[in-house]
């Protein structure tokens, strides 16, 4: 039995109906025959047969493995159009003889000797599958409505696996009640620290709940955890500027004017007269008039502001998923189950996570390849 199965949710490459496939990839997803093999495929042949301009996609699924790597050299921006390039990779993904199952839910897995069984829940009843390796690429719980169900896990946690609890990471603040929702829209770089844990940098974002931006998405899994202990909240503090309190001091000390010129300076204004107010200075006062302890005052919101957090967005709004299964129980080279030969995992059921910026990507990516290597090396062995 020669067979892999891959446990999927379609999420990362949504085929929505914002951008309708072309009539020739229409065509190619008529009905299974055709789309397996175009030369069958009478609707195809007959679009052909007028000679139609063919963008990059079309012709890379009606091409092979190599017309989709020429496209994507073509055109290295294609994974942010993922309507075209996910009708395109189904192709390529049939033409090797992927079979697709829609409307069929895992029920459970069950190991043997030396094949697996797959029981699906379906419109016939139950259907059983056997398959010498299955990679599991069910994804997490993060952004529920692209289909992110957990049942990754549950699967896991029946065959044995050790489970660290999940939680939403990289996702925004909320505070109650909304202390800065007057400054909803605000949005500038910081300098956000978890005192002896993290200090993270970039965007900062107010809203109307709360706080958002690469800042706080990057350290927002610290204060979903510090929840989850049952312990006091994690401390946040931003430092809003560049400049650290000495700077700040010396400004304040040696400089003239007002006290808001310098603050809506480097900061902007809404967010300056807000600071002020909690620090119980008028913005018109003089700065020659400050007292030492107004100052210091001033200087401490500016560069070690306490944010007032109460909760997080969850799973609606997080970029990921943290926990998962146990890294210690996957064999780093194939991705394989050290507890279950034959099974494979990737993405982000596994108990990792990244920072913004594409690195949670490069993990599914990275990941998914090793698993389908690792499985597709079994089967052939």
């Amino acid at each position: 039995m020669r067979k892999l199965i891959l446990l999927f949710i379609l999420a990362a490459l949504p085929l929505t109906a914002q951008q309708p496939p072309s009539p020739v990839m229409m065509a190619l997803f008529k009905n299974e025959k055709g789309f397996k093999d175009p030369a069958k495929n009478a609707a195809l042949q007959e679009l052909l047969a007028k000679k139609p301009a063919l963008d990059i996609y079309e012709t890379a699924a009606l091409g092979t493995a190599e017309a989709l790597e020429k496209m994507l050299r073509a055109d290295p921006e294609a994974l942010q159009r993922p309507n075209r390039f996910g009708w395109t990779l189904l192709h390529l993904a049939a033409r090797k003889g992927v079979e697709r199952r829609f409307e069929a839910l895992v029920d459970r897995l069950e190991p043997g000797t030396d094949r697996w069984t797959v029981h699906l829940k379906d419109d016939e009843g139950g259907t059983e599958i056997a398959a010498r390796s299955v990679i599991i690429a069910t994804g997490g719980l993060s952004l529920p409505g692209t289909g992110s169900d957990g049942l990754g896990f549950e699967l896991m946690r029946r065959l044995g696996h050790t489970l660290h609890p999940p939680y939403p990471a990289l996702t925004p603040l909320i505070a109650d009640p909304p202390r800065h929702a007057a400054l909803a829209g605000i949005s500038l770089d910081v300098t956000l620290t978890a005192p002896r844990l993290l200090t993270t940098q970039g965007g900062f974002l107010f809203t109307h709940r709360g706080y958002s931006g690469p800042a706080v998405l990057d350290i927002s899994h610290l204060a979903v955890r510090s929840k989850m202990a049952g312990g006091p909240p994690q401390p946040l503090l931003v430092q809003w500027t560049t400049d650290g309190p000495d700077a700040w001091d010396e400004r304040l000390r040696t400089g003239a004017g007002i006290v808001i010129t310098p603050l809506r300076r480097s900061i902007p204004e809404r967010l300056a007269e807000a600071l002020l107010t909690e620090a119980a200075i008028h913005p018109g006062r003089p700065l020659h008039q400050l007292r030492r302890e107004e100052r210091r005052r001033l200087v401490d919101l500016l560069t070690r502001y306490p944010l007032p957090w109460t909760g997080d967005e969850g799973y609606r709004k997080a970029e990921v998923t943290g926990g998962g299964v146990a890294l210690s129980e996957i064999d780093p080279r194939t991705l394989e189950s050290r507890r279950h030969p034959g099974l494979f995992l990737c993405g982000e059921i596994l108990d990792a996570f990244g920072p913004i910026g594409g690195h949670n990507f490069a993990w599914a990516w990275a990941t998914g390849r090793a698993a389908g290597r690792g499985a597709a090396g079994r089967i052939q062995s």
